[in-house]
């Protein structure tokens, strides 16, 4: 399991790296590559000593304050989605679970829409929209879990069939709010598609302890969701403790999208994709998807952000629409490869 791990690890780990040279290196300002890592060198406090500073400051503005703080968020907030899509998928036993499930996405988008409809941005600044997203996606968690539960408890098939009906009614009042918008409109929209535009360094440090806390939780709660795999019944008996490990795993997955959504909006497919591409490759053990996942989930959003901004350069795409575009044929896959083995086990 450990040289499995550390292999598969290594290599998710190298491609990561090899994303973020690429990602830095690229981008609508044309920027001589020496200077790009002469720069990045140069923040290096072993190393700066060697690199002479004779670039102009705009470059370094460019490279620190904007490629490299927008690369740090992508990784993070595709880490975060793609964690917590390994967490939803593992403890629902469902493949095709994914962050959006119980209608978190939905509720930070009421949240946003309103702060954006009413023009209430700067109420406490630029933290704003993604206070208020993340309060909203967190009482949509606790609404689904208050109209699932009975008598305490909660069964995977009432929870997910509250967290549809909790994301058709809030995704309608969305859509209203942006029927009633006529100057605000677009900023709606464009916050609805999801984009890393304008982000700086503060948005990472915002991101960074909850996607930390989330992975160390579900990091320490690998063995259970091995377990889940196996069956509600068969995990109880080998001393999972159900409600309370389901609540758990839930609760942190859901404020990880929560989490990562108010600082970036809606980005989809992240939480689908990837711990299902993990799962294909190295099989249904959680001791590697849920590490994994934070690795590649990082890569896939960092790759999408890049195509976004030099697809249509001086033009950028929105985050959200290049991990649609790149998730929903997976999507119809996985479907399709579903029905294909149910119709050969009818057989």
């Amino acid at each position: 399991m450990q040289r499995r791990l550390v292999l598969w690890g290594g290599g998710a780990t190298a491609l990561l790296l090899f994303s973020v040279i690429v990602s830095l290196s690229l981008g609508s300002a044309r920027l001589p590559l020496g200077d790009v890592w002469r720069i990045i060198l140069h923040q290096i406090p072993l190393v700066r000593e060697w690199v002479t500073p004779d670039w102009p400051q705009a470059y370094e503005q460019i490279v620190i304050k904007v490629r490299f703080s927008r690369v740090i968020l992508a990784i993070l907030v595709g880490a975060s989605l793609a964690v917590a899509g390994a967490g939803f998928q593992g403890v629902l036993r469902n493949p095709l679970a994914d962050p959006y499930t119980l209608g978190v996405a939905s509720g930070a988008s009421v949240g946003a829409a309103f702060i954006i409809l009413f023009g209430l941005q700067r109420i406490i600044g630029q933290w704003t929209i993604p206070l208020v997203a993340f309060i909203t996606g967190a009482l949509t968690l606790f609404a689904v879990f208050r109209l699932s539960s009975h008598e305490g408890k909660t069964k995977v098939e009432t929870l997910i069939l509250a967290g549809v009906v909790v994301n058709a009614f809030l995704s309608a009042f969305v859509s209203l709010m942006v029927s009633l918008s006529n100057q605000v409109v677009n900023e709606i929209l464009y916050w609805l598609m999801g984009s890393l535009s304008m982000r700086g360094w503060d948005y990472s440090l915002l991101l960074l302890p909850y996607f930390a806390a989330g992975l160390l939780v579900l990091l320490a709660n690998m063995r259970a969701l091995n377990l889940f795999t196996l069956g509600e019944r068969q995990a109880a008996h080998l001393g999972v403790d159900l409600e309370r490990t389901r609540l758990v795993i839930l609760t942190v997955s859901t404020l990880l999208t929560a989490a990562a959504i108010s600082v970036s909006g809606v980005i989809g497919f992240v939480g689908l994709v990837v711990p299902h591409l993990i799962r294909l490759a190295t099989g249904p053990d959680y001791r590697l998807i849920v590490p994994l996942s934070a690795v590649v989930g990082g890569i896939y959003v960092l790759w999408s952000d890049t195509l976004a901004r030099l697809v249509l350069s001086p033009k950028e795409i929105p985050l959200g629409v290049v991990t649609a575009l790149l998730g929903a044929p997976f999507f119809a896959y996985l479907l399709r490869k579903r029905k294909y083995r149910q119709s050969g086990g009818a057989a």
